[in-house]
């Protein structure tokens, strides 16, 4: 019988036809998505589901999924996909995260063009009638300074039309080198420098925990004087409020916004300001740009339903079903030594080492090393999978190597992952043991035997008295429960290492407290996806 898909949002005739064409039978309803109801009820005659952003999957919806195989969202952003629902159930979960990159660095250049020269107020006074050139007053962009926070995939595009436009170009990205910055044309510079030289500020980063409100009221309060703010990436990066109030006080001269903290944006603090551009969330909304995601999808969901192949990814690695058998926990492994290196690196990797021993060098290494690839760009990208991060670091001129070797020490097998940076390498070593567990067994060359858990706090420090003292009674004090702790040291009075696992995140305050007591080279907060 042939694979059965639903196809719940509007997708183009040309991408229905491709499953037609490939033997697939689907069910085109393009408004289906809007009825949650009715999706859960029909949900479970189908082995997809192909979407754009209006059909929300969640829990309910998949508990009557008894079939679902695959859900692919034609586009980048799956917010509207409950994925740990997904991933308990066994669907995987696709996107596709390169078809818009073109359309969507164009709409911030756009919105450049019109911010710069207040070209939509100028419009709506030459509709009504009125001629009132001399009111707006604009400014050219040739040799002005552009500051791109994000020079990733959109970002780096962003950075080559502006080149072309004759701006001098600067970038704050953590994760960029000063060898691709040259390549790209480029000053890398930090976020300070680029707040207080930047004629534009374009943002081009995801969402996250490390990038939400980047442009906070303290960071906006630090731009230069008549700066230009755009942003085209994902509402919650700038302070609305505080952007608001200094584009009334004239600080700011003017902004341009495609995407807001709440969307669908209704009403908001940059609305119906002076020389304030907005447009609701039009960032990937071409005819070309929904063609390409939505020929991908087709593509994607097609290969895998009649082949298993795994394209694009978030829940599950590139692998075939024989091996995922046995490579399951050894990709769970690179995934968590690749978490545990980027959540501590805040500089731009040159370059990611890693070394395979005993049976791990006769797996799958490519989809290992991608895994590991993903844990680390995880850290500052959650869009990041299996299949697109090594591209994102190939982008960024990080060089992977990878190394194998025969079975060398106690364990039948391990992976030790290096991470070379221009100020220091970092590495760590895992396996995993016959319960199919990963463990952490080498950090800082200091040998440790530590299970990973969800939340883990992670210290190093001189061996000296004290230390578990200190960690016990701080977090005591402050209601932080310790569920267990690992120990490391390379010699009596060298260097030690901690790993405590505790029951939920702890408040960056408690943190700072370890910190003040001066006993510690370093306090990290780190979390593992563990389910």
């Amino acid at each position: 019988m042939a694979p059965k898909v639903l196809v719940s949002d509007k997708l183009s005739e040309t991408a229905v036809q491709i499953f037609r064409d490939r033997g697939i039978d689907v069910d085109f309803q393009p408004d289906l998505g809007k009825d949650k109801d009715k999706l859960a009820e029909v949900i479970g005659q189908y082995d997809g589901l192909a979407i754009r952003s209006a059909t929300k999957v969640t829990e309910k919806i998949l508990a009557n999924a008894d079939n679902l195989k695959v859900i692919a969202r034609a586009g980048i952003g799956t917010d509207n996909i409950d994925k740990d629902a997904a991933s308990k159930k066994g669907v995987i979960v696709m996107n596709t995260p390169f078809g818009n990159m073109i359309t969507t660095a164009e709409h911030a250049i756009a919105m450049m063009f019109a911010v710069a020269r207040q070209i939509p107020e100028a419009s709506a006074s030459t509709h009504a009638g009125k001629w009132e050139k001399s009111k707006f007053m604009g400014t050219e962009l040739t040799n002005k300074t552009l500051g791109v926070i994000g020079a990733g995939n959109i970002g780096g595009i962003v950075c080559d039309r502006a080149r072309g436009l004759k701006m001098k170009v600067i970038a704050y990205d953590p994760f960029l080198s000063e060898e691709k910055a040259d390549s790209m044309g480029v000053e890398k510079v930090e976020l300070d420098d680029l707040l207080a030289r930047a004629d534009f500020i374009t943002l081009h980063v995801p969402f996250t925990e490390a990038t939400k409100n980047i442009l906070s009221r303290e960071n906006l309060e630090k731009t230069k004087k008549g700066v230009r703010i755009i942003n085209c990436a994902r509402g919650g990066l700038v302070d609305e409020e505080a952007l608001s109030e200094l584009l009334k006080s004239g600080h700011v001269a003017g902004a341009a916004f495609d995407v807001f903290a709440v969307e669908p944006a209704t009403e908001n603090a940059l609305f119906n300001l002076p020389n304030v551009v907005c447009t609701p969330h039009l960032g990937a909304a071409t005819t070309e740009a929904q063609e390409n995601v939505a020929l991908q999808v087709a593509e994607q969901m097609s290969d895998y339903l009649l082949t298993g192949a795994v394209t694009n990814a978030l829940n599950m690695p590139s692998v075939t079903a024989e091996e995922a058998k046995v490579m399951g926990p050894w990709i769970k492994l690179a995934d968590h030594l690749g978490a545990f290196i980027g959540q501590l690196t805040d500089e731009p990797i040159k370059a990611i080492n890693i070394l395979y021993d005993g049976v791990a060098s006769n797996m799958n290494l490519e989809a290992l090393n991608c895994a590991a690839v993903s844990g680390i760009m995880k850290s500052v990208n959650p869009d990041v999978n299996m299949v697109s991060a090594p591209v994102i670091a190939k982008d960024r001129g990080i060089q992977i190597s990878t190394t194998s070797q025969d079975k060398s020490g106690a364990f039948d097998g391990y992976i030790k992952l290096t991470v070379v940076t221009d100020k220091r390498e970092r590495s760590i070593g895992g396996t995993v043991f016959s319960d199919g567990k990963p463990r952490f067994i080498q950090i800082k060359g200091i040998n440790i035997d530590a299970e990973i858990g969800a939340h883990m706090v992670y210290t190093t420090n001189e061996d000296i008295p004290g230390i578990i003292g200190t960690l016990g009674a701080t977090m005591g004090e402050n209601g932080v429960n310790i569920a267990n702790f690992t120990l490391g040291r390379n010699a009596p009075g060298g260097d030690a290492i901690a790993l405590l696992y505790v029951d939920k995140l702890v408040d960056p305050a408690v943190l700072e407290k370890l910190n003040a007591t001066g006993m510690f080279q370093q306090v990290k907060m780190l979390e593992f996806d563990v389910a």
